[in-house]
């Protein structure tokens, strides 16, 4: 019998659902069930970013406990499916990630794409909605929905000075006071769209949030600055109450279209 009958593509975090706030880690995990066994590639590649967002799985557990929050975490390897991709974007699964080929993912018959879509992708999906729904119910308004990622210090030989990016498309609701409450530490470079465009069709804020008209934001955090349980706990210090403050904002519950960068929302 397959293994990902049994292997569990997600964990919700539960919290309160009246405060009205949602968590997520899209990019939390790396693990794959058995009958994938690495996807060809050595352990090492796992340990990198190709593979999950080094220190969002422990960030965001800590959020949820410092604010109360749900949240909600995927389990495994991007190099799997991207659950931060649309179905149809053609980086969902990647065969090749910052020069490294994925031999298990090319080439990539349709019955298991299908597969992974099913078993993995939508499942997660499934869950962020059942939980996103559950705060909407448990409060009568529209939850504040927090994605949280890493990023590389350098990418292909450039240097990334941020700490911090907030990324997002149109709705500006969450993403302005999240960075004017940050760039009060003159310590801090905060970078705004950095060090990604925060429009991408299809993504976990665009299907959850933007089509839905609910307040968001991406926060994308340098790797190198969670990488340990010290810089994890420092960083959720820091979040926790800067959270809290931007979901007080009555502004964050109301539920208003924005649109999107990437073209007319639904389509």
């Amino acid at each position: 019998m397959p293994r990902s009958e049994f292997f569990r593509p997600f964990d919700v975090v539960e919290g309160d659902r009246s405060k009205g706030l949602v968590l997520l880690a899209d990019h939390a995990g790396r693990a794959l069930p058995d009958e994938y066994g690495r996807l060809g590639l050595p352990d090492g590649e796992f340990d990198r970013h190709i593979a999950y967002d080094i220190g969002v799985e422990p960030l965001t557990r800590r959020l949820a406990e410092l604010t109360g929050a749900p949240a909600v975490t995927a389990n495994f390897s991007r190099l799997l499916i991207d659950v931060n991709r649309g179905e149809d974007d053609p980086t969902l699964i990647r065969q090749l990630y910052d020069g490294t080929i994925v031999p298990a993912n090319y080439p990539m018959a349709e019955d298991e794409r299908e597969r992974r879509l099913g078993n993995f992708y939508r499942p997660y999906h499934d869950a962020v909605g059942s939980v996103v729904a559950s705060v909407h119910d448990a409060t009568g308004a529209a939850p504040l929905i927090i994605s949280l990622h890493s990023f590389t210090p350098s990418m292909q030989g450039k240097a990334r000075p941020w700490h911090i990016g907030i990324l997002w498309d149109l709705d500006d609701r969450a993403p302005r006071p999240l960075m004017e409450l940050l760039a009060t530490d003159p310590a801090l470079i905060v970078g705004d769209n950095e060090p990604y465009d925060g429009a991408l069709h299809g993504d976990t804020m665009y299907r959850h949030a933007i089509v839905n008209g609910f307040a968001h934001a991406l926060i994308e955090l340098r790797q190198d600055l969670i990488g340990d349980e010290a810089g994890v706990e420092a960083w959720a210090q820091r979040l926790a109450p800067i959270l809290e403050a931007i979901n007080a904002l009555p502004d964050m519950h109301v539920v208003r279209q924005y649109g999107s960068r990437t073209g007319v929302v639904g389509q």
